[in-house]
């Protein structure tokens, strides 16, 4: 039994007092918002209100400097060796693009070659994509090897022999999205830094599993959104070592991007500022800034630990349910489950629970390619947060039971 205390975890959680019928099981998607995050955000909009980096009046100071604050809250929690090394986007998929765009108008060249895995969200296939065929670069693929019983999983033998072939860059997942097994990063990334690549994490699903350590950890760059963490939408962040966000050609112009303009050229500004044209997301960034201050009040593996027993009450209660399938394994996987009813659509099933106020996803996940390799439609997905109670996977797995009869009728 996890000494993780869910009750009170969950107090912090205005949604669940004022929706108290909803089961949410849809925290791949996105997570609630604690009531610290909601006070921040509130209270910039209610008092604090005004652009960054632009005025000289003490409203834009202060949102300046409550803004650069965030920026180093961020850095402090990766353990970044310096808050330039943190740059604010739009979410992760943003971060990616920039990333991809960045380098195939900077390092990459024709004949060069990028490695992704089967795992991967659209976000970290179609940014490449975007450019490769234009760049005459070649986009290469781990495989899968296993099944759903003993769990998916990475080729590694494949993986070497691709290493073998000096790709210039290798961009993973952390977490799969749509299965929820967790990729042996330390060592992949490791092999791919001895054969000289670019590293490229996308820590969308992995930020809330385990917070890397950037002094530590082989990536050149790891990008995450904020509304994964219990922050709000619209804002990830990218984190690159500077030696490698120098190289990068900036994706948007404008703004504070720029040192100077003329008609004939412009000329970048220093970091971070290069890489964050416009106006940001000032009120998102005090708001993840105000997630990660409360996440961090938590024991990690004491969260970890309950998120093991969610799953593993959740599993052992589907081996009574017949007629389901399961393409989620319960080892060495970070709270994610996906399944079907056998013969019947994921949608179908989705909406027999949400007439129950249970919340899951059903569809490809943004992650077509998967799902084509494992030659099924779709799934419906079942992610736990530490919010969630045991006697709500009780309530699932009945739930789950009567949509299984209802379909079967």
């Amino acid at each position: 039994m996890s000494d993780f205390n869910a009750a009170a975890f969950r107090q912090h959680f205005p949604f669940f007092t004022e929706q108290p019928e909803w089961i949410y099981l849809d925290n791949a998607a996105t997570t609630h918002k604690p009531a610290a995050v909601l006070d921040a955000v509130g209270l910039f909009y209610r008092q604090q209100n005004s652009n960054v980096h632009r005025g000289t009046h003490l409203l834009s100071e202060t949102a300046t400097n409550l803004y650069e604050d965030a920026r180093t809250c961020v850095q402090k929690y990766l353990n970044a060796a310096e808050s330039a090394e943190i740059i604010f986007t739009s979410g992760t998929t943003a971060a990616l693009n920039q990333i991809a765009y960045g380098l195939m108008h900077s390092v990459l060249k024709a004949g060069d070659r990028v490695v992704i895995s089967a795992l991967e969200h659209h976000a970290n296939i179609v940014s490449w994509q975007l450019h490769c065929q234009r760049f005459g670069v070649i986009l290469d693929v781990i495989p899968l090897q296993g099944d759903a019983a003993s769990g998916y999983q990475l080729d590694l033998n494949a993986y070497n022999k691709l290493l073998s072939l000096n790709p210039k860059v290798v961009s993973l997942t952390q977490v799969s999205n749509a299965l929820g097994c967790i990729l042996p990063l330390e060592n992949m990334l490791l092999a791919a830094k001895a054969c000289g690549a670019i590293t490229v994490v996308d820590g969308a699903q992995g930020i809330a599993w385990q917070v890397p350590d950037m002094q530590t950890l082989a990536a050149d760059f790891y990008c995450f959104s904020a509304h994964k963490l219990y922050g709000p939408t619209g804002l990830g962040v990218l984190y690159g070592k500077r030696e490698w966000l120098e190289k990068l050609t900036p994706l948007l112009g404008g703004g504070e991007m720029i040192e100077h303009v003329s008609f004939a050229r412009s000329r970048f500004n220093q970091l971070p500022a290069r890489l964050e044209a416009g106006t940001p997301s000032i009120a998102a960034a005090l708001g993840l800034a105000a997630a990660i201050r409360f996440i961090s009040t938590f024991d990690a593996e004491q969260i970890k630990s309950y998120k093991r027993l969610l799953l593993k009450t959740f599993h052992d209660g589907i081996q009574h349910i017949p007629g389901i399938n399961l393409l989620s394994a319960q080892q060495n996987n970070a709270g994610i489950v996906t399944l079907n009813v056998q013969g019947e659509h994921p949608a179908d099933l989705a909406l027999l629970l949400n007439e129950q106020r249970i919340a899951v996803r059903a569809g490809q996940h943004c992650a077509m390619p998967l799902f084509e390799l494992l030659a099924v439609p779709g799934a419906v997905r079942f992610a736990f947060a530490p919010y969630n109670q045991l006697t709500e996977v009780e309530q699932c797995l009945n739930a789950l039971t009567q949509a299984v009869e209802i379909l079967a009728l």
